[in-house]
């Protein structure tokens, strides 16, 4: 049997992706968060906020690590498998990728130290500084990761020579027509799966009845940042999505599991589809809302896939099945919002134990949205590479074959598993010894000389 070295390569690719978008998109939120903590600290001098911080410090180094090992993998990939891609693209890509090392990478990394073994080493406010550079710098890392990929699927600011990108404006290039929708929606996606995974634990631990006045603080706060970020979610996931259905109208098609060009369009809430009849079976559907969401206009026209060539769409199945499951975990959280406001109000947040039960339940689905919007937005920008001028089947490189792809693959398979096995052990390990309420804060360089408690990773971790 022949190998597809093209299919195989993009299987490897998702499979290295998909693993490494988990540690960044965790990382962003978590240092926000102990920004948020150590300012609060700072502020206050309260131990409570001294012993999350350093909680949440430690798996913040673990998960930075795993996602920095499984990013250079993924690059590497740009050159063995994507050599085509990457020579076209350089002039746009080349820079924007750099800009992201030149300014985001390096101001991680400089202050990062300083916020894992500096704490008795210099004074709160610059120890505070150090988490606020840290936390910026994953942001910024954000918009220019965010920038190169939606060139991809909005390109703009660009002419084609001889095959190859070259740039005519960095503005229209950085700021294409999907940047401020995909920028927002990942942000807040990083945020809430953060948040989640606040709740989940901080859930747990009251479950337990260990670590209490922490996993109060945390529930209590984390809460009120998704009752914020649930609802604002939807509201940029719509507006993500009319911005698709301008320039992407064949992946909205996919995601909503359309297939004639019709006015009235439904909303298709289940169906099985089938690209080979061109149809959808065990359709369960409500009537007009497609075009009341996707136009505005009960009566609006909704194209179907039927309108393209069977060779330009996306597989529909996977955009069509991973869009239900990223829409339905943003409506659970929202449950959970609105289910906290009521317990809030009754007084019973903290005792209420089905609901402490569904919060740990939820610790991992942010995880599982971010996978099934990234299976949407890349799937579904199928089978182009740069979205209507290059197709992914001329981006491979031209010396590659399937057997070559599929033993690297395998191999990334096997070393993952062990990495990732690895490292989510260790924080679970670190999520059993919690935050260490019975031991006293430091205050600042007067503390040295370093104790076993009061450094930030103790001794066996």
């Amino acid at each position: 049997m022949e190998l597809d070295p093209v299919f195989l390569s993009r299987v490897q690719f998702a499979f290295v992706i998909a693993f490494h978008i988990l540690f960044p998109a965790f990382t962003i939120g978590l240092a926000s968060y102990i920004a948020v903590l150590e300012g609060l600290w700072f502020a206050t001098k309260r131990d409570i906020y001294f012993h999350i911080s350093r909680f949440w410090t430690r798996i913040f180094a673990v998960s930075f690590g795993m996602g920095v090992v499984s990013g250079i993998v993924m690059s590497f990939q740009f050159g063995t498998n994507w050599s085509r891609f990457s020579d076209a693209t350089a002039n746009v890509l080349g820079p924007l990728l750099s800009y992201e090392v030149l300014t985001a990478f390096f101001l991680e990394a400089t202050f990062l130290g300083i916020l894992l073994f500096g704490r008795n080493l210099v004074s709160p406010r610059v120890h505070f500084l150090s988490a606020v550079m840290v936390a910026l710098g994953t942001l910024v890392s954000s918009f220019w990761i965010l920038a190169a990929n939606s060139w991809m699927h909005t390109p703009a600011g660009y002419e084609v020579r001889d095959g190859i990108f070259h740039v005519t404006s960095w503005v229209e290039a950085i700021f294409n027509p999907s940047f401020p929708y995909r920028l927002s929606h990942m942000v807040t996606a990083a945020f809430l799966t953060t948040a989640f995974v606040v709740i989940g634990i901080s859930a747990w631990y009251l479950l337990k009845g260990q670590f209490t006045d922490s996993a109060r603080r945390m529930l209590s706060m984390t809460l009120w940042l998704v009752t914020v970020l649930a609802p604002l979610q939807i509201v940029l996931g719509d507006l993500h999505g009319l911005n698709t259905f301008e320039h992407q109208p064949v992946k909205v098609a996919a995601m909503e599991g359309h297939w004639e060009t019709q006015t009235g369009a439904p909303m298709i809430l289940f169906a099985v589809p089938d690209p080979e009849t061109e149809t959808n079976h065990f359709e369960i559907a409500i009537p007009y809302l497609g075009s009341l969401i996707l136009v505005h206009d009960v009566m609006g026209e909704v194209r179907g896939l039927k309108a393209w060539p069977a060779d330009q769409r996306p597989p529909v199945a996977i955009v069509f099945y991973a869009f239900r499951i990223m829409v339905s975990i943003g409506f659970l959280m929202l449950g959970v919002v609105l289910a906290s406001l009521w317990l809030r109000r009754r007084k019973r947040l903290f005792e209420t134990r089905w609901f402490l039960r569904l919060c740990a339940a939820c610790a991992p689905i942010g995880f599982v949205a971010l996978i099934a919007g990234w299976f949407v937005t890349e799937v579904g920008r199928q089978p182009w590479v740069v979205y209507g001028v290059m197709r992914t089947a001329d981006a491979t490189s031209p010396a590659i074959t399937g057997g070559g792809v599929l033993a690297s693959l395998l191999g990334y398979i096997t070393v993952y598993a062990i990495i990732f096995t690895a490292g989510v052990y260790y924080i679970l390990r670190l999520v059993q010894r919690g935050p260490g309420e019975a031991q006293a804060a430091p205050q600042g360089r007067a503390a040295r000389p370093l104790s076993g408690a009061q450094q930030p990773f103790e001794a066996g971790d």
